[in-house]
């Protein structure tokens, strides 16, 4: 298992578009991922659960997977939330 901390960067959060991206990423990869606010653990391949979440902009999130692929998929994860979801320059 693998957990990493982030904060939620861009503008607009984590909206319907970037939950999309969220989801269409990791619906590739076989180890089990979450996203962690506070008391709330979510399904990263739900995009319900994504929506639901209220990652907001400065929100601080906690990122775990767990699998055969988990570190390539935090990774992955990672790199997207850190691009803003290709929103902003």
């Amino acid at each position: 298992m693998i957990e990493r901390i982030i904060t939620v960067t861009n503008r607009a959060g984590i909206h319907a578009r970037p939950s999309a991206m969220i989801v269409s990423l990791t619906k590739n990869f076989k180890s089990n991922i979450y996203f962690e606010k506070d008391d709330d653990r979510i399904n990263a391949k739900s995009i319900m659960g994504l929506l639901t979440l209220g990652a907001t902009y400065g929100t601080t999130l906690k990122i775990i997977a767990d699998g055969d692929d988990e570190v390539q998929a935090v990774e992955k994860i990672v790199h997207l939330l850190e691009s803003k979801f290709l929103e902003e320059a």
